[in-house]
């Protein structure tokens, strides 16, 4: 069985064919589903979701493209909403230069926000970082001597410096389908360095789909053809990878329960 440990389910390319896009992943031996927040204030639909199958989770939390749009929200209410049985990590949160859809200071106000949401749940973070990595670093180990929290990676595309950062501060480091592109060789280059114990595997759902779907909708069943080339990057078999990726996410977001039975009520999220 394979996670896709990052996904947008909420999001309309795939929203529009919800049922049909996890069956096509369930039929490819995707077993488990972790759906991203990227808006606190629409937090509700994530949890629809998650109420009508028993395969899909959740997080709480806000991208940094999003961030002055929700530059009010409270850690507090990151929190409650965490409490929430099927959501089971925070964020994505982070910086993004790439964009700059936000202002940088409010970018990093929001980011600590959410790395004290962390914190005081003790819910893994999920860091998205995108030409930032000298912010991000300094962010990070400053957070960290706050208190220490749990984080991934997500879909790493970023700098080995910031790499062997997050590995040295006992952090995870998922790859997309990114790392299948020919391009990609010092990504993988990088991949080789990360610990067999701290590797995920993800999709970003429905971007960056991998080869030999490139320039196509991405979607959770495709989280296979990565995991074919970190099997052969890492030197692994891909059953293996699919066993080892499995039981680190299980570790991680150990939050995720076998078998969870769907839920009906939600809970609520901040009025603007």
């Amino acid at each position: 069985m394979l996670v896709d440990s990052h996904c947008h389910l909420d999001f309309p390319d795939l929203a529009a064919d919800e049922a049909g896009v996890l069956a096509r992943a369930r039929a490819a031996g995707v077993g488990r589903f972790l759906t991203i927040s990227t808006r606190v204030r629409r937090n509700a639909a994530l949890q629809a979701i998650a109420a009508r199958h028993n395969d899909v989770f959740f997080t709480v939390g806000t991208h940094p493209h999003h961030a002055a749009e929700e530059a009010s929200v409270t850690t507090s209410e990151i929190v409650a909403i965490s409490g929430h049985p099927r959501c089971v990590g925070i964020g994505e949160a982070g910086l993004d230069y790439h964009y700059d859809r936000s202002p940088r200071d409010v970018q990093e106000r929001v980011f600590r926000s959410n790395i004290a949401a962390a914190r005081e749940t003790e819910l893994p973070l999920i860091i998205h970082a995108r030409d930032a990595d000298d912010d991000m670093i300094r962010i990070l180990n400053d957070e960290m001597g706050e208190g220490t929290f749990k984080a991934v990676l997500h879909c790493f595309t970023s700098t080995e410096k910031l790499a062997r950062t997050g590995i040295d501060l006992g952090f995870f480091v998922s790859f997309s389908g990114v790392l299948t592109f020919k391009k990609s060789e010092e990504l993988r280059r990088i991949a080789r360095i990360v610990p067999l114990e701290r590797l995920l595997v993800e999709t970003d759902a429905p971007y960056l789909s991998p080869e030999p779907y490139r320039g196509k909708r991405n979607e959770p069943a495709f989280v296979v053809e990565t995991a074919r080339v970190l099997a052969s990057t890492c030197g692994m078999t891909f059953d293996a990878l699919c066993e080892l990726t499995t039981a680190n996410f299980h570790r991680l977001f150990d939050q995720v329960t076998v078998g969870a039975p769907t839920l009906a009520t939600p809970v609520s999220t901040p009025a603007k």
